[in-house]
């Protein structure tokens, strides 16, 4: 970097001096460049000091992945106040909870959305100002007698100028994701975690300004932030776009030259399915996954799509931004492994005594250093579960430094790669054995006769749980419950094998377009007392 930065949105004005006309946004076609970025950015800082709002005001953008939503983030971070990016797949509901939970003051929308969101704005009470990006009048809206509406266009010609000050530890974002239980938590981010995880994954994964990275992960989801931030950080440009099918992706990467692209399993997985135009994917440089294990079927199928492109496997937490990644040469010694920490960070596994576990000893995974977010906000009960203080510490250091304790369970081999087994909430007791449904899934994947597979442990009057296995056929392939149920009898110990097999036409998604495991644990939860 040129000078110590103090905010997220330096990345954007040291990218302005450093790569000036270089194309750093396209959207729909129009492109923009790191000067008009970073003049935008000021421009929308200076326009929120007209409404008075103070320092570390929580300012929501509910929109597609478009060029006003990144300005709105930045601008926000150089005025001092929060951005909290909304999934734009939520519904008015839980649009509404998130408003609610994190007092915002200010919403940057669209009209259709703010239109939805009408019968829970109400509830609203600390949100005095919506900011419609595809509405010319202003002020001529309004959702209740206190909340004032304005057009985009009357915004960025505000006049104004003062902003708070900041440093690097400073909030800059939250970011809102579903737990376990109860309702969805916000990740509160700094300034130095998305500036410091912007610098790791550049690193590793080689982001220079030859780059154009296609944002196909919402920015409300880490690893889609990620996106934004390592493409200012080195200069790369990123394409927006949203996708209303997967074939969508094969038009984008071709049109655009787009050289690397970040996904989550479910989005791999339909596009390995998809038949690709020869030579559609040998401009692609690398290739990224999060979010949860890829198949190593569909691994194989991407590495002939992309001929010329670097696999990265990685994992990563809300709460730590990201954690480690498997680089492309151990690909094929060791397919099964989350890798090892991203640059500037530790991970440790820990045993329930609070003791670093030796190889091949199971353990909870930590992460530890300055990628570790400031918690949950205004939950400190849940803040202080899982922010922990890291094991090794002096007992005579006076304030230990705070940890991740990730509820995820790992090993690591003889030469420290890690290896997942499993959520501490997700482990399935059957029979007095614990089983982790990620073994169970990935030999559906394995035998080729589940496109996406989930393994669940609903209660059991006599095993405790039992394994059921929820799963969605391959396109034009056929239900072949005995093949499946033969396969696990070859492989696996009979406590092993699942009690049952649900085939669905489709799998619910939750904001982040994972897999819903909580939903489908709820609608399998009394499987077998039904059954009796």
């Amino acid at each position: 970097m040129d000078t110590p930065f103090q905010n997220v949105a330096d990345l954007a004005t040291q990218a302005a001096r450093r790569f000036g006309q270089n194309e750093s946004l396209r959207h729909a076609g129009e492109p923009l460049s790191f000067v008009e970025l970073d003049r935008s950015i000021d421009t929308f800082s200076d326009a929120l000091s007209t409404f008075d709002l103070p320092r570390y005001s929580r300012i929501a953008i509910y929109l597609n992945k478009q060029t006003e939503f990144v300005i709105a983030a930045l601008g926000t971070c150089r005025y001092g106040g929060v951005f909290v990016p909304v999934n734009p797949v939520l519904k008015a509901a839980q649009v509404g909870y998130i408003l609610q939970d994190c007092g915002v003051q200010l919403l940057v929308t669209n009209k259709a959305r703010f239109q939805a969101l009408s019968n829970v704005i109400g509830d609203c009470s600390s949100l005095a100002t919506v900011v419609l990006v595809d509405d010319e009048s202003s002020g001529s809206d309004k959702a209740n007698e206190e909340t004032n509406v304005v057009s985009w266009a009357t915004l960025m010609s505000s006049g104004g100028g003062r902003r708070y000050g900041s440093v690097a530890n400073d909030m800059a974002a939250i970011l809102y994701t579903s737990g376990s239980t109860g309702k969805p938590k916000g990740v509160v981010l700094s300034h130095s975690n998305l500036v410091i995880g912007a610098q790791s994954v550049a690193t590793y994964i080689e982001n220079s300004p030859d780059d154009r990275i296609l944002a196909a992960l919402p920015f409300s989801f880490d690893a889609g932030l990620s996106q934004l931030t390592t493409a200012l950080y080195s200069g790369a440009c990123v394409v927006l776009h949203d996708f209303f099918l997967p074939r969508d992706v094969i038009k984008v990467i071709e049109k655009e030259g787009i050289t690397g692209i970040t996904g989550v399993p479910p989005l791999w997985m339909q596009l390995a399915e998809l038949e690709w135009p020869e030579g559609t994917g040998d401009g692609l440089r690398y290739f990224a996954n999060t979010g949860g294990k890829m198949p190593k079927e569909t691994l194989a199928r991407l590495r002939q799509i992309f001929p010329n492109a670097a696999p990265f496997l990685m994992y990563g937490l809300t709460e730590s931004f990201r954690s480690t990644y498997l680089p492309p040469e151990q690909i094929d010694k060791r397919p099964e492994s989350i890798g090892k920490a991203i640059p500037n960070a530790e991970v440790l596994v820990v045993n329930s005594d609070g003791q670093l576990c030796g190889p091949n000893e199971e353990g909870e995974l930590v992460h530890r250093g300055p990628l570790v977010s400031l918690g949950y906000w205004n939950d400190k009960p849940r803040t202080d579960e899982r922010f922990r203080p890291a094991p090794g510490q002096p007992d005579e250091l006076p304030t230990p430094e705070l940890a991740v304790w990730s509820g995820d369970t790992v090993r690591t081999d003889d030469e420290g790669y890690l290896y997942f087994v499993g959520r501490k909430d997700e482990m399935i007791k059957t029979s007095g054995y614990r089983v982790s449904p990620t073994e169970i899934e990935e030999i559906a994947y394995d035998s080729g006769l589940a496109a996406e597979a989930i393994a669940l442990g609903p209660k059991h009057p006599k095993l405790g749980q039992a394994i059921v296995l929820v799963a969605r056929a391959p396109d034009d392939g056929e239900l072949e419950t005995d093949s499946l149920l033969a396969e696990y009898r070859r492989l696996l110990p009979g406590y092993m094998v699942p009690l049952d097999i649900v085939w669905r036409d489709d799998l619910p998604r939750n904001a982040n377009g994972k897999i819903d495991r909580k939903q489908l644990g709820g609608e399998f939860e009394n499987h077998f007392q039904s059954k009796q």
